[in-house]
């Protein structure tokens, strides 16, 4: 799976107050210019979006 896909990502959370997903993760200045530009972005915080991560633990 792509890095790149913040769709896919477990910080990538609905934000009630303002009405769309949201990034929960603060990117620095480079990172965010990177990231708005489109030009290779590998964000290192990307984390899998695994619902039953839980689950699995508990066996």
């Amino acid at each position: 799976m792509a890095k790149d896909s913040c769709e896919m990502c477990a910080h990538y959370v609905y934000d009630f107050y303002a009405g769309c997903y949201t990034c929960e993760i603060n990117l620095d200045e480079d990172e965010m210019e990177k990231f708005l530009r489109g030009s290779n972005f590998d964000c290192h915080y990307y984390e899998p979006d695994d619902e039953y991560k839980i689950v699995r633990k508990q066996n």
